[in-house]
């Protein structure tokens, strides 16, 4: 039966690992948000962008290391510099509540927080609701959702999967088999921009049918191939 603790997981401190692709627009909320943190480390990965972003962060004092673009190989690029005990992942346009350090259970093995949107309609609080009660009851979690590790447990099963797509569906359903997750009922805030530009219907429609998709052994890479990738 799966375990839900560690014995041997030291009370040490986050690497906030940020992953980035052209994020030049929303560099400087993103800056503001990441020097509010006080996390012991943050590492940015950029992933061979094409504007100012890696200028931007290393200019406010970032650790800014490379990688081919891929959040999967950008996220365990991020890691393997990583020096806590915890590695969050965290997306560019999702921000932590303050009190993420508190909401983070130490001996937990892994986890992720509540999600909500900046959008507060009637219609976006229904689908976060929605996702968090999912990911409640399957032990399934996104990237939104600001998913963190035990960074000794990550490196035993390899990292995230180098898909293109779906990496973050596949590593916590590998960890769901080992062990329970730690759900903070804190609450990440993240972007609907992909909601807004193609609509929530369509954008439910879509992001279910990729994931049935997945489920039933069509390949990432395929997926991909459909896929919005709105930055």
């Amino acid at each position: 039966m799966p375990s839900e603790y560690l014995s041997d997981v030291e009370d040490s401190g986050v690497t906030i690992i940020v992953p980035l692709l052209n994020e030049a627009e929303i560099a400087g909320a993103l800056i503001e948000h990441l020097d509010s943190l006080e996390a012991e480390q943050i590492v940015i990965v950029d992933g061979g962008s094409s504007d100012a972003t890696q200028e931007l962060m290393q200019e406010a004092g970032f650790d800014v290391i490379q990688s081919p673009p891929s959040r999967a190989k950008q996220m365990n690029a991020g890691a393997r510099k990583a020096t806590q005990n915890t590695l969050l992942f965290l997306h560019a346009d999702t921000r932590l509540p303050q009190a993420y350090k508190t909401a983070i259970d130490r001996s937990a093995v892994w986890g992720r927080f509540d999600v909500c949107f900046d959008d507060s309609s009637g219609a976006m609080s229904m689908i976060a609701f929605f996702m968090n009660l999912r990911s409640r009851i399957s032990s399934v979690a996104t990237g939104d959702q600001a998913i963190f590790i035990n960074k000794s447990v990550f490196e035993s099963i390899g990292g995230f999967p180098e898909f293109p797509i779906m990496e973050d569906v596949a590593i916590t359903k590998r960890l769901r088999q080992l062990y329970r997750p730690y759900n903070s009922r804190l609450k990440v805030t993240t972007s609907a921009r992909r909601w807004q530009q193609h609509g929530v219907i369509t954008t439910i429609f879509k992001m279910w049918w990729y994931r049935l998709a997945y489920v039933f052994g069509v390949s990432p890479h395929r997926i991909k191939k459909g896929y919005d990738d709105v930055r």
